[in-house]
């Protein structure tokens, strides 16, 4: 089912910006060269969209097949040896937010506004199912039919939609995921619990009151300070909703934050 798309996709390519200058700490290098792959569809959507490779992924860990939206930059065609970062988004299918992220993207990088970077779109099939941790809230299960899958989801990316990727584009081994609302969600429990599966996190206004704020409780408050401007839990809360960034050493308030693996605490209480 399609959702409602990012309010404004040119904050969006702001966020981007930022998410490229974490991920541009390394030049485009060499590499062998790998055939592009033909593409298997091109969904018609309302809006332009750049040109992009549909492919599907039958999925053993979800028991279903995937469709996945991918986009490669301008002259990736043409730069035989070059490589580059690999950004994953939820809520990627052509009904979603794909194409005017791809676009805007696009315009981006032809403006010379950001390096080049491979969109990876992941089309929902049960976005509450797969965005969501376990809850113990009632009024939570009733959003949909089935919630509380995103280990399976995370294990999908990881362990075969990653692997397909790498298959298929000349990635230079630097990765980042995106994703708003309870696909924000889902990105800082990737970053809590599995912090060494992508080099950047970035949540807009995270959906951080699934389960009763479970997530947040579950850190201590050397974590929320890695994470937020704050230690309270209502502090993070509120930052959760949509306002914060690391900047160098410490985190200011922003329009989205930009979260990495090397702002944790080296030593942490484990995540229940």
């Amino acid at each position: 089912m399609p959702r409602t798309s990012f309010a404004s996709a040119r904050p969006f390519v702001g966020v981007l910006l930022s998410v490229v200058a974490v991920l541009g700490c390394r030049g485009v290098g060499p590499a062998a060269p790998t055939p592009a792959p033909a593409a298997i569809a091109s969904t018609p959507a309302s809006e332009p969209v750049p040109p992009h490779q549909t492919f599907t992924v039958d999925s053993r860990v979800l028991g279903e097949t995937r469709r996945i939206n991918l986009y490669t930059p301008p002259g990736y065609e043409r730069s035989r040896d070059a490589r580059y970062p690999v950004l994953y988004m939820p809520d990627g299918g052509m009904e979603e937010d794909f194409p005017h992220v791809a676009n805007d993207v696009d315009v981006a990088i032809r403006a010379g506004e950001m390096r080049p970077v491979i969109v990876v779109g992941i089309e929902n099939t049960e976005r509450r199912r797969d965005m969501t941790g376990p809850t113990e809230v009632e009024e939570d299960r009733k959003i949909a039919p089935r919630v509380g899958g995103s280990a399976a989801f995370r294990a999908f990316i990881r362990d075969e939609l990653m692997p397909e990727i790498g298959r298929r584009v000349r990635g230079n081994g630097q990765t980042a995921i995106v994703g708003e609302s309870l696909a924000g969600l889902f990105v800082v429990e990737t970053f809590l619990l599995e912090p060494a599966l992508f080099d950047t996190y970035i949540a807009l206004s995270p959906s951080l009151w699934w389960n009763a704020q479970a997530l947040v409780l579950s850190m201590g408050g050397s974590y929320r300070r890695a994470v937020g401007t704050r230690t309270t839990t209502d502090g993070f809360r509120g930052a959760g909703y949509g306002r914060f960034e690391r900047v160098r050493a410490g985190w200011q308030n922003f329009s989205f934050s930009t979260l990495s693996p090397a702002a944790l605490p080296r030593a942490h209480p484990p995540l229940s």
